[in-house]
């Protein structure tokens, strides 16, 4: 008996000992691998869409920033069937679905069309990700081509383009590496003094221990997905788009009437198409909301005022004519009833008007 408090002391210092080592060794090595093993495939069927979510209780779902492990969890693999014809569709929430169901978005749409190409299935996959950055898309268009696409559908918008805000999407914030990286490769104008930057004690399993747990949470919510096929919340009701608007005429921080090349993350968007390779890419300006409520001769809608977005239009017209881009201009094909929560968010039906302009251009036969 009175060796026992040794025992116990021995235990509890040989311990401390190996959680130290376990925490240094994880600090240097930084397995990445890690982030890859995943019961999606596995044991579970993979997602329709990247992990994004704030309610996990309703929406079976959460905010990640692991690019690794996001991807994992998709149905998307890297090995592609022969009689494939792969289509990535790259954008911000407007593609990614808020408030519609997996097949009521552009892609689950576009995928539901039963077209053929060249004697391929055509199958389209959703790798849209909430919030709106051209280099949030970069870093996923950069990531796709590891998964063998036969073309890339990338839609814009104007919110997605200053520059200030590139790196304000929690995905391009907290991965600082690949966005250095990214700027390095492309010469991008990008600020990233400001980015976290991770220090040893970052880096060490305690440091990390938020990013473990979401990986484990991610894992654990593969089996309401399965059974469920929710991967949002929906509420009973929402706020709709503003239709009545402010008289105000700015945008970013301009006033107008000249909106200023160099305010616009043009290089990023070249760096985008650049980085899809040999990969056709067809760029579209998607749908906005143009109000017809008071002020609408100020604003087309809460994000933009029309100086702003005409020029901004007029500019990326010209850049997609001047350097061969197949460029598809949508910004008013859909009226304004077919607009949710967002002057960006499209109900069903304004999806299904998209995807009769886009379907054409994938030149594909049904």
């Amino acid at each position: 008996m009175k060796t026992e408090p040794r025992i116990l002391f021995n235990a509890l210092w040989k311990g401390v000992i190996l959680f130290l080592l376990a925490n240094l060794l994880f600090a240097g090595l930084q397995p990445g691998g890690l982030s890859r093993v995943s019961v999606y495939h596995s044991v579970f069927p993979g997602r329709a869409r990247l992990p994004f979510g704030e309610n996990i209780q309703r929406s079976y779902n959460l905010s990640l920033y692991d690019l690794d492990a996001m991807f994992a969890s998709l149905a998307l693999r890297p090995e592609k069937p022969a009689d494939e014809f792969r289509v990535l569709v790259v954008g911000d929430s407007s593609v990614w679905g808020t408030l519609l169901r997996n097949d009521e978005t552009l892609p689950g749409q576009l995928d539901a069309l039963g077209l053929t190409c060249g004697g391929r299935q055509v199958r389209v996959y959703n790798l849209g990700y909430p919030t709106m950055s051209l280099t949030k898309d970069l870093m996923l268009i950069e990531r796709a081509a590891a998964y063998q696409p036969d073309l890339i559908l990338w839609p814009v918008t104007l919110q997605s383009f200053p520059r200030e805000t590139q790196l304000e999407s929690p995905i391009a914030a907290n991965n600082r590496a690949e966005i250095i990286r990214l700027a390095k490769k492309y010469g991008l104008a990008l600020d990233t003094a400001g980015l976290p930057k991770a220090g040893f004690w970052e880096r060490t399993i305690l440091g990390q221990r938020r990013a473990l747990a979401d990986l484990a949470r991610l894992q654990l919510l593969a089996l309401p997905w399965a059974a469920t096929g929710i991967d949002q919340d929906y509420p009973e009701s929402y706020t709709p788009a503003a239709r009545d608007l402010e008289a105000d005429s700015s945008f970013a921080g301009l006033s107008g009437p000249e909106l200023p090349a160099d305010a616009l993350a043009w290089d990023v968007l070249r760096a985008g198409m650049t980085a899809a390779g040999q990969t056709p890419v067809l760029l579209v300006n998607e749908p906005i909301l143009i109000s017809q409520g008071a002020n609408s001769d100020v604003r087309y809608n809460f994000f933009y005022p029309r100086w702003a977005y005409d020029a901004y239009r007029k500019q990326l017209g010209e850049m997609a004519a001047a350097e061969g881009w197949d460029y598809l201009d949508l910004w008013n094909v859909v009226p304004e009833e077919r607009f949710t929560n967002s002057a960006v968010h499209l109900d069903p039906q304004g999806v299904g008007i998209v995807v009769e302009w886009i379907a054409p251009g994938l030149m594909c036969e049904r």
